[in-house]
């Protein structure tokens, strides 16, 4: 499984030039069969990195530009009565896909963006009283930028923690964006990007991930890094028990893209802020004092003991 995920992460800095651990972070999370949130300025590559990684697994790849405007039936879909059958038939949204980009998830209504709480977290959707299954695998690549306010809803907690990880690409360097000019300048990469591998492969991988061995130390250092959050100080509400699972398929993830058949303390601390941080509600005196979600789990790790 290892020759999977290299071949996908290979296909991709074909197409995305970052030099950080964001390509590596997404084929975790992807492979672990979580979702992501890319919380980023425009510009960065979120889109072409999503519509890259569809083209490479062979999957249908479907996108949702979110507007206040936006409604549930837009994104699970609707009944419309056929004339010729004199009966209503269902037409199902862009949800039913492999991997959806959910596009500005924060400019929608909290009402809309909640149409995908139980498609992410169930892989399932209700619609007029009758559940639908999503074809496996299913991955939302939601994005939201962290600057701009004017006009958008914040994303409410039980839809924050659905995400397994939260993080940005950020800006390339120099070098490579001007390399990324000449990759551009006749046409764009992402028009040659092939599938190098099946989305069957893509299901054993998943299974693959589950299978890596993760020690009680592990876990045990898993669980005390996650409900150290409920009593840090400033912080409100602390990360529930979602986060220690989502955190533990994460480090499982890492640890098959490494090549290794067991979980190290290093993938759990690499991946505890991305994972665990977007999960926290910080006290208003605490933001206010210059305290973040990311210190907060910064400092845990710090005082958490290691296992040996």
């Amino acid at each position: 499984m290892l020759n999977v995920l290299k071949k996908i992460e290979d296909n991709i800095e074909k197409v995305i030039t970052h030099e950080n651990a964001s390509i590596r972070w997404l084929l975790a999370c992807f492979a672990a069969g979580g979702h992501v949130l890319l919380e980023d300025l425009p510009g960065t590559g979120k889109t072409t990195l999503a519509k890259t990684l569809a083209k490479s697994v062979s999957a249908h790849f479907k996108r949702i530009q979110f507007t206040p405007d936006l409604l549930p039936s837009d994104i699970l879909g609707v009944s419309i009565f056929n004339q010729a059958q004199q009966s209503f038939e269902f037409r199902p949204g862009p949800v039913f896909t492999h991997i959806l980009l959910a596009d500005e998830i924060n400019r929608a209504s909290p009402r809309t963006q909640s149409a995908l709480l139980e498609a992410m977290s169930e892989a399932q959707v209700s619609v007029e009283g009758k559940t639908r299954l999503l074809t496996a695998p299913f991955f939302v690549m939601a994005t939201q930028n962290p600057i701009e306010l004017h006009g958008t809803y914040p994303l409410p907690e039980a839809q924050m923690d659905r995400f397994m990880m939260r993080f940005g690409l950020g800006y390339v360097g120099q070098a490579q964006e001007v390399k990324m000019l000449s990759a551009q300048q006749n046409h764009h990469p992402l028009d040659d990007v092939q599938a190098c591998v099946s989305l069957d492969e893509v299901l054993q991988l998943q299974k693959a991930v589950r299978d890596v061995f993760v020690h009680e130390d592990i876990k045990a250092y898993i669980v005390g890094i996650v409900q150290a959050t409920r009593t840090a100080q400033g912080v409100l509400i602390g990360a529930g028990p979602r986060a220690s699972i989502a955190l533990m398929r994460v480090c499982q993830a890492l640890a098959l893209l490494d090549g290794e058949d067991f979980v190290r303390p290093e993938h759990v601390q690499e991946v505890a802020e991305p994972v665990i941080a977007h999960r926290l509600q910080l006290a208003s005196q605490a933001k206010y004092a210059g305290q973040t979600a990311a210190s907060v789990v910064a400092d845990i790790l710090q005082q958490v003991q290691v296992p040996r």
